[in-house]
């Protein structure tokens, strides 16, 4: 019999989320960091996004131009959040202090000469249809930057957002993580097609798998991720005997310790056959492409939601007992230790590790294919925060 009452809950079955249960497990990462999709901010549009704890204000002036500033308006402390934009200018919602794109305070709400104030500018970034901001733990300017993505950019770009408990670096990790696509996921086969690259803030995976598509069967699939800091994925996907091409791009944001905010867009197209004169081939494939578009963006979202639950509720553990068939996870770890504070992961982050003897160049050892043997993987972990 249920009872109700304001101080009575009904008894929980299900995985307490991470972000109540455990401790923070891993510091915020240093970075850019996607906050918001080029769409939600048009001209004369003010939005707050959190980023490692803070909110942070983004904006787009009536002539287009993008900011992104600290929160607080610098005369008495109102959350700039509330602000209204009047043409080029910012204007704060309690004593209408106005700021000009250059942050300057260029009036008062009772036109009296303004003081010498300014906004807090944060580095901004508009690539890819999103919206980055860059920060780090000790201040400095960006020295590296996200390349814009030029595959597939005649088609629309279809997008959606989620937040949950997590890590932005589980993200990542979970691209190299070749054994849950085979358990999660449910691909009948996967295998690295080349050895995995880490190149300063980026690395590179290349996968060959089998997947099952409904009425058709069984098809390889070719995957090809490049990742850029702990931040955003680059996936190119391609079926060559269907002709199906999707290109998405998908972006983690540590919003508090325990806590991301998920960004995923993607580009699907279907080529032209080439059985077929090229005019009725073209009008096909733009045809179906638009047809197709939405249930792929759709089942594309459902591929990546199948991680939601565990991302939600894991927790970080280091060393982790790796295994054979698992994919480069130790050495995406050894990686990801330079965008972390070195002296909030217990020693400095290390150059990259010299390379075991008939090793190819660039894959951080044998665990990039998977065979890595536990204690040499956890030579590899950073230490507990």
């Amino acid at each position: 019999m249920h009872v109700s009452h304001p101080h009575v809950h009904p008894v929980s079955d299900t995985p307490t989320p991470a972000d109540r249960a455990l401790p923070q497990g891993l510091p915020y990462p240093d970075g850019w960091a996607a906050l918001a999709f080029s769409a939600e901010l048009p001209p004369g549009k003010v939005l707050t996004r959190q980023l490692a704890g803070e909110d942070v204000v983004l904006y787009r002036t009536r002539g287009g131009r993008l900011r992104a500033i600290r929160p607080y308006c610098p005369h008495l402390g109102a959350h700039l959040g509330l602000a209204s934009l009047d043409g080029e200018e910012l204007v704060c919602p309690f004593h209408k202090f106005a700021f000009a794109p250059d942050g300057q305070c260029v009036r008062t709400g009772y036109d009296t000469p303004p003081p010498r104030a300014a906004l807090t500018h944060l580095t901004v970034r508009e690539v890819n249809e999103a919206v980055f901001v860059w920060r780090h733990h000790d201040g400095r300017e960006p020295d590296w930057e996200i390349p814009s993505w030029h595959l597939l950019d005649d088609q629309p770009l279809r997008h959606a957002a989620w937040e949950m408990p997590g890590y932005a670096q589980d993200v990542m990790e979970n691209s190299v993580d070749l054994g849950h696509f085979v358990t999660l996921h449910g691909w009948p086969q996967g295998e690295l097609a080349a050895p995995v690259e880490f190149d300063g803030h980026r690395f590179r995976v290349s996968m060959r798998v089998q997947e099952t598509f409904p009425l058709i069967g069984l098809r390889q699939v070719d995957v090809e991720v490049h990742g850029y800091g702990l931040s955003c994925l680059h996936t190119d996907v391609r079926t060559p005997s269907l002709g199906i091409e999707i290109c998405s791009l998908v972006m983690a944001t540590q919003v508090s310790p325990t806590r991301m905010q998920l960004r995923q867009a993607s580009r699907f197209t279907l080529a032209e056959p080439r059985s077929l004169p090229p005019a009725v081939a073209r009008a096909l494939s733009r045809t179906v492409t638009t047809l197709l578009a939405g249930p792929m963006f759709k089942r594309n979202c459902e591929f990546t939601a199948a991680d939601f639950p565990i991302w939600s509720t894991k927790k970080y553990l280091t060393p982790p007992k790796l295994a054979a068939g698992d994919g480069p996870i130790g050495a995406l770890r050894h990686w990801a230790r330079r965008f972390y504070p070195p002296d909030q992961l217990g020693r400095a982050v290390e150059p990259e590790a010299a390379e075991p003897e008939g090793t190819e160049p660039g894959t951080a050892g044998p665990e990039a294919a998977g065979t890595t043997a536990t204690a040499t993987t956890a030579e590899r972990e950073p230490a507990r925060p």
